[in-house]
């Protein structure tokens, strides 16, 4: 009925176009199952009737298609998912199209059967729909008796095989008899049916397995007949499908070989005609490379390539003879790009047969590479860059000597441009190539085209190198060992050698063509320059630019890639310039000479002989040393300043020394120096080697060498003379290289390093006091002479433990400067790591002081304040969670005993060791800090000093100085945690009046506010603990009336107390100072609990008052976003956490407003962690009745999670405040 229904709907006057999809006189008769549900409505059993229907037009059975073409492409699964209900309609619904197929003479009615047939075998997947779509292939092309109705059959077959690849081995194993049929075909006078033939070998060649099935076909049947086809093509689509079939079968070698064969040239003649009735292919491909069609042109190429990739000295000369080169040559000057690639790629191969140069092929295209090259760099194109610059390496390469490739300057000159530009490409590639081109362009025989351009050659040589120093100077990105960037700067670092190497051979190449034309009267100067002009186009200019260009630019480059990597390679090519520079600049050699020997070259050549030339090995690299070093030597003997020149008879003895003695050195210099040491027998070569040594030490001492001034011999020379002087102030000079020379030598610094010191700070006085005055936080311009004395600090760091026996040792002015210096050294320093050795020399220096001086070690050294305010400093720089060893055990042990024997007064020592015994405390890991507290505790003086100093706070006369009273509340409020928490023994208790404590947090002044940090950081730990602590002892101030009932369980606080402590809390926090406000929050926060935990009511009465609205507004008019301050955050997170009327929807949705508008990953992780608590308690508290605001705080928690949990903590916990050590945390958490 609801098929009859739906008919009904479809039929009528109103029709569309959907209607005509279905055969409507037998439509209603169809079960709804084969009716497409969506649009277009294609019905299955209506196309099976319609389609073989006689008496249904062709339009109408074209539209039909087109809609189940449609519906597959728009609903590919349910048309799949109709048509496989039935396997046995499936069956008939394919034989019904393929009958249509090849019943049908229309050409757009076969496409459409065939696009169908295509998409509905390869969506279905089913083995027996292929097999039977084959097997009626199969049939209809065996029941033909002729190929004239073939075409379709053919086309559907290709584009079968061509979208399922692995149909190619079914179709010839199970359907080989069908190859026969193929053949028909490509003999048949139709190229349609030939493009379908060679269209669907193509696709059968393209399997391996199908390739090697079809070889005996190949050689037998198919090569002559598909050569004589592609020969005689005349439309486009048999050229295409013909050169598609070719590129298949040259991926295969033994098919390469079969097409070769056959295309074999007739021995002893330059004729290219083959046998009678075949076809050479060279002569194909001309043919189509001949056309004027670029797609052609370009197949054509490609195919060449692909036989001369197998074997470019089997197959080359056929192309040759084939004069093939010459139109490769004459398409170069097309714009397409892809057709000069192509024909670079065959070119390049063709070069490698020596005929391609000796024909004169290269003579005939040379212009043609060059013009080509001049306009592809104009293209954005690299990889054609690299390939056009390959072709013109491999040609000025194996061009050969007698046959000029140049024929005139200007030619020559267009050349030299061509290659300027692209050396200086950015894309690093390209210029490599370029540099490879340039070195095989600066050879004699193609320079030789009179007159020589050596202005051109200038500016080629200059371009080559400035682009390698470009190179040379981009920064490296260096990591950590076994970092991924690391390894890239490896990578980096091997290709600039690569480059650099480049770079040198065509350098060298260079020189030697200056020394090749020194032996041509002609080319020694331009002949048709007017005599008055300016002799810069000369061979001497061009040898003078060589060597200045070689000391501004080659030199630097190579020094600088030494620093990086040593490539025996590089320096091969490297020495063996800088040896022809002396031939080509004759008049220069002995300056040049002596500024090489003064610039470490000596050293250079035998530190590179003794690492890479020990036995046999770089013998090449040995010999270039020798040579350099030979003709260097010969040069500064030649020239002495002071003395005569040697005689003849002299230097020919010496040249003869040199040239059998330094081969065979390849020690390093200490070995050397051991070799100088032998005084007993010594044979012929070993005694020839000593003198050679002894020569090299010689120049390089006399010319100034910057590495060997200062050798072993030199330094032991200057001990021996100061140890008979009495006093060095007698022989002193204040000049950063005599410090540097003690200092740097350990011989002489064990010996003299403290007493020049002690001169050298006794003699800076300005540069001390620069230092005095600038903040600890500043980064000014060192002077001179302490920028070279840090330099030796970084070099040697044990030279801090001879100004540590400065600082205890020394006069008082001089042990000043002495810390200063070492103040600003570690500030700056913080990289170098010297706190153990800082230490371990302090702790030797503090056990001496307290057992030499027993109890008054204080009056014992002056210079003890100083020492203490370094060792502070030292453990200052630390970094956190640092186990603490036995050293340092060690280390706090002495100095709670040296505290333990002072008094209040003495504040230059206490505040020193107080910062470092809180520095020690809060500065490593938990187990640490307990076994510390533990030591410290363990001094009952310590504990009794620190009574004293807590009392002090509240004295009107006598108080020391505010920063050692911060310290002291600091150091109980850290024993009193650690007490608590790891319940350490306690040998002595610590007594504090409660009331005096509440009392001191009256309104600070401003240098006040960190002592009240510090006493609230006190107050706060004694509420966590509930007065309980075992450690300090909170007492009563005087006498206490009995304290009301409502008062019993706050004890020992009281309500006024409670609320003149909170009231206090409050007046210290509109003082809006950062470290007060988080300490004043932490205590509020720590008194909330306490209260609460003891009476709930009175907790949320004081969390209720009034005030606590009149003070969130004080704090959030500080400005804009002033609510993103942690400790304001944590503030607001209190009140909301005791339901305070004081924190409203309003001030939340403020904060999420500010929230959404603000950068969160600008927020530093305190302010994140702050942000993410205070909503997590708004949430917690459901405070919020607004949907939307609850779904916008949803959100901000969500990211804040993440954001908190990444979020780094911060660089720096520990600080220096006004002298006193304060961790933020410590304050804050």
């Amino acid at each position: 009925m609801a098929v009859r229904e739906e008919a009904a709907g479809l039929s009528g006057p109103g029709r569309d176009e959907e209607a005509a999809l279905l055969f409507e006189k037998v439509h209603y008769r169809h079960d709804s199952r084969w009716l497409l549900p969506v649009s277009p409505r294609c019905c299955l059993a209506c196309a099976l009737e319609l389609l073989p229907e006689p008496g249904v037009s062709l339009v109408r059975k074209k539209h039909v298609l087109s809609g189940f073409r449609d519906a597959l492409m728009k609903h590919a699964s349910l048309v799949v998912q109709l048509v496989a209900q039935d396997q046995r309609v499936c069956i008939h619904f394919i034989s019904m199209l393929f009958g249509l197929l090849c019943n049908v003479e229309d050409g757009s009615i076969t496409d459409l059967c065939i696009e169908v047939l295509i998409q509905l075998t390869t969506q279905l997947k089913l083995e027996q729909t292929i097999h039977c779509l084959l097997d009626e292939c199969h049939k209809e092309l065996c029941s033909m008796p002729s190929m004239r109705g073939s075409l379709a059959t053919l086309t559907l077959l290709g584009k079968l095989v061509d979208a399922i690849p692995a149909l190619a081995d079914k179709l010839v194993m199970e359907h080989g008899d069908l190859m026969e049929h193929l053949l028909r075909g490509l003999v048949y006078p139709n190229e349609g049916v030939q493009a379908s033939v060679c269209y669907l070998y193509g696709k059968l060649y393209s399997s391996p397995v199908a390739a090697e099935m079809l070889l005996g076909h190949f050689r037998e049947k198919l090569c002559p007949l598909f050569l004589s086809t592609m020969d005689g093509a005349q439309t486009k689509e048999l050229q295409i499908n013909c050169l598609g079939l070719l590129k298949q079968l040259l991926k295969y070698d033994l098919f390469v070989s079969m097409i070769m064969n056959k295309s074999a040239l007739v021995e002893n003649t330059e004729s290219v005609e083959g046998p009678p009735g075949e076809t050479a292919l060279p002569l194909v491909l001309k043919k189509l490379l001949l056309s004027r069609d670029e797609t052609l042109q370009v197949a054509s190429a490609q195919c060449i390539t692909a036989v001369l990739v197998h074997s470019p000295a089997k197959h080359a000369l056929a192309f040759i003879h084939a004069d093939i080169p010459e139109f490769l040559f004459e398409h170069l000057s097309s714009s397409s790009e892809v057709l000069v690639w192509s024909c670079y790629n065959c070119l390049i191969l063709l070069a490698e047969e020596p005929l391609f140069f000796s024909k004169c092929h290269t003579v005939y295209g040379i212009e043609s590479v060059v013009r080509s090259l001049q306009g592809s760099l104009r293209m954005n194109n690299a990889e054609l860059h690299k390939q056009g610059l390959l072709l013109f390496a491999e040609i000025l390469t194996r061009q050969p000597e007698e046959i000029k490739l140049f024929t005139s300057s200007a030619m020559c000159r267009d050349a030299g441009h061509a290659l300027r530009e692209a050396v200086s490409s950015p894309v690093l590639e390209v210029a490599a190539e370029a540099l490879k081109a340039i070195s095989a362009f600066l050879r004699k025989d193609h320079q030789s085209a009179l007159p020589v351009l050596y202005k051109e050659l200038k500016a080629l040589v200059k371009a080559m190198l400035s682009r390698c120093a470009d190179l040379s100077q981009t920064p490296l990105n260096w990591r950590p060992l076994g970092h991924p960037s690391n390894r890239n700067s490896e990578r980096a670092i091997l290709r600039r050698g690569k480059f650099l190497l480049s770079t040198l051979e065509g350098f060298r190449n260079a020189c030697r063509l200056a020394m090749e034309f020194q032996r041509e009267p002609s080319a020694q100067e331009n002949p048709f320059t007017a005599p008055s002009a300016e002799k810069e186009d000369t061979l001497e200019a061009f040898s003078e630019f060589l060597l200045s260009a070689c000391d501004s630019l080659c030199i630097p480059m190579v020094m600088r890639y030494s620093e990086q990597a040593t490539h025996p390679a590089v320096m091969e090519v490297f020495l063996s310039v800088l040896h022809g520079l002396f031939v080509i600049v004759p008049h220069m050699k002995e300056k040049f000479s002596k500024k090489l020997a003064a610039s470490s070259f000596i050293r250079l050549a035998l530190e590179l002989k003794s690492r890479f030339c020990s036995g046999l090995s770089h013998s090449a690299l040995n010999q270039v040393c020798s040579s350099f070093l030979y003709y260097m030597c010969i040069n500064l003997l030649s020239a002495p300043e002071k003395t005569g020149p040697p005689s003849q008879e002299e230097l020919s003895a010496v040249s003869e020394l040199l040239q059998h003695g330094l081969p065979q050195i390849s020690s390093r210099g200490p070995e050397s120096l051991a070799l100088l040491s032998e005084r007993q027998y010594v044979e012929e070569a070993a005694r020839q080697r000593q003198y050679c040594i002894l020569l090299l030490f010689y120049l390089a001492y006399i010319h100034e060498d910057r590495q060997l001034k200062s050798s072993v011999t030199v330094v032991g020379a200057i001990r021996k003379f100061l140890e008979d002087t009495p006093d060095l102030h007698r022989v002193y000079t204040h000049h950063p290289l005599l410090l540097r020379l003690f200092l740097l030598h350990p011989e002489l610094m064990r010996r003299f390093g403290h007493r020049v010191l002690e001169l050298w700070f006794s003699w800076e006085e300005s540069s001390c006091e620069e230092l005095d005055g600038v903040p600890s936080a500043g980064q000014p311009t060192l002077p001179a002479s302490i920028a070279a004395l840090f330099h030796m600090l970084r070099s040697s760091p044990s030279i801090l433990l001879i100004l540590l026996d400065l600082i205890c040792s020394s006069p008082m002015d001089i042990a000043h400067k002495v810390l200063i210096v070492l103040k600003t050294f570690l500030r700056r320093n913080e990289d170098v790591q010297v706190g153990g050795l800082i230490r371990g020399h302090f702790l030797m220096i503090l056990q001496h002081l307290l057992v030499e001086h027993g109890s008054s070690p204080s009056g014992a050294s002056g210079n003890l304040p100083l020492l203490l305010s370094l060792l502070s400093l030292v453990q200052l720089r630390n970094e956190s969670e640092q186990e603490l060893d036995s050293m340092a055990m060690k280390l706090l042990h002495q100095v709670s005993k040296l505290c333990g024997t002072c008094s209040p007064a003495d504040s230059d020592i206490l505040q020193p060791s107080f910062n470092f015994l809180y520095c020690s405390l809060h500065q490593t890991t938990l187990g640490s800090q307990r076994r510390a507290a533990a030591v410290l505790l363990s001094s009952t003086a310590l504990i009794e000093l620190l009574e004293k100093m807590l009392a002090l706070t509240w004295a009107e006369e006598g108080s020391p100085r505010t920063g050692l009273l911060c310290s002291a509340w600091l150091l109980t409020a850290s024993f009193s945690a650690q007490q608590h928490q790891g319940s350490l023994q306690v040998h002595q208790t610590l007594s504090v009046e409660l009331d005096q404590v509440l009392k001191a947090l009256s309104v600070p002044k401003k240098k006040a506010a960190l002592l009240s940090a510090a006493i609230l950081r006190f107050l706060r730990t004694a509420l966590q603990q509930n007065f309980s602590s075992a450690l300090v002892a909170l007492l009563p101030s005087g006498a206490q009336s009995l304290p009301a009932p409502e008062d019993t369980v706050l004890s020992p606080l009281g309500t006024s107390q409670v609320l003149s402590l909170v009231i206090r809390l409050q007046n210290l926090l509109v003082q809006k100072d950062p470290l007060l406000s988080h300490a004043c929050v932490g205590c509020l926060e720590a008194l909330l609990d306490y209260l609460h935990a003891r009476s709930p009511d009175f907790a949320l009465h004081v969390a209720c008052q009034p005030w606590n609205r009149f003070l969130m507004f004080t704090l959030l008019e500080a400005g804009e976003n002033s609510f993103l301050k942690p400790e304001i955050l944590r503030l607001m997170t209190l009140f909301v956490r005791f339901r305070s009327s004081s924190i409203l929807s309003q001030e939340v949705g403020h904060v999420l407003q500010g929230a959404a508008s603000t950068d969160l990953s600008t927020l530093p992780a305190s302010t994140l962690q702050a942000l993410h608590g205070f909503f997590l308690q708004v949430q917690s508290m459901g405070l919020l009745t607004d949907h939307s605001m609850a779904q916008t705080l949803q959100a901000s928690l969500e990211s804040l999670s993440l954001r908190a949990s990444l979020a780094q903590p911060p660089l720096q916990d520990m600080l220096c405040l006004g002298g006193v050590s304060v961790s933020l945390s410590h304050i804050r958490d």
